[in-house]
């Protein structure tokens, strides 16, 4: 398994994660790009296959996209050297892969060792269970099955949690974070462990290793209660947070 979780981030956050993915990938073989968290109608898919081109700039490899879920069920997944799975709606993304069995065929390239790349949305669908992400993300779908790859062995992911350059006012972010805080509270209490990967980091799971990319605090929430961690702690412990 070598999973890259993203909080959330723009191309210029996102390079050490991409030369990560550089390291770890086949170039012989393209990267497959998948933005159908994404309203089409608000975000056209031409300019997310632009902002995912911008990503590759350095690195020496061919990408392609799918416009449609009805795509993937074709696809052949152990063609490509990754997987990257970008953000928007975690519910619309879910719903789409699971209703067009291609969920289960993507789980099966995670399990043979296939390179997955999630981006906030694409990273909430790792975890054990999306709604996680309800306070985010409206279920205008109306998914009911939301359970996730869960790579991390029973423990949810949050995005976005800490955002350093919210255009927010002070007093705005401070209110979302709180919010945020106590949804993961909440959920934690019956739903189990979450983690919060704070905006523009990244944990690239190998097997049963941990690496963190970036160096901001991240937050592990248990039984109600939310405790902080450096990097480096991170990177010392296993999967099993």
């Amino acid at each position: 398994m070598k999973i890259l979780l993203n909080g959330g981030g723009s191309a210029p956050e996102l390079e050490l994660t991409m030369k990560k993915l550089d390291e770890i990938i086949d170039h012989s073989n393209p990267i497959l790009y998948i933005p159908l968290a994404m309203d089409e109608n608000n975000i056209p898919y031409d300019s997310c296959y632009e902002w995912f081109g911008s990503l590759l700039t350095n690195i020496n490899v061919e990408y392609e996209m799918v416009r449609t879920f009805e795509e993937l069920v074709e696809i052949d997944f152990n063609s490509y050297s990754a997987i990257f799975i970008g953000g928007g709606n975690t519910y619309k993304l879910l719903k789409g892969l699971k209703d067009n069995n291609v969920f289960t065929k993507i789980k099966k390239f995670i399990e043979n060792d296939g390179v997955v790349v999630g981006c906030s949305a694409g990273a909430v669908i790792c975890g054990r269970d999306i709604d996680i992400i309800e306070e985010m993300d409206p279920n205008d779908v109306n998914l009911k099955d939301t359970v996730g790859f869960d790579v991390m062995d029973g423990i949810s992911i949050f995005p976005h949690y800490i955002n350093l350059k919210s255009r927010l006012s002070e007093e705005d972010n401070k209110a979302r974070i709180d919010k945020y805080t106590k949804s993961m509270l909440d959920f934690s209490l019956t739903k189990g462990d979450v983690i919060a990967i704070p905006e523009e980091d990244t944990i690239y799971i190998n097997g049963s290793m941990i690496e963190i990319i970036g160096n901001k605090t991240y937050y592990i929430v248990t039984n109600g209660k939310m405790e902080s961690y450096d990097p480096e702690f991170i990177t010392t412990i296993s999967r099993k947070l």
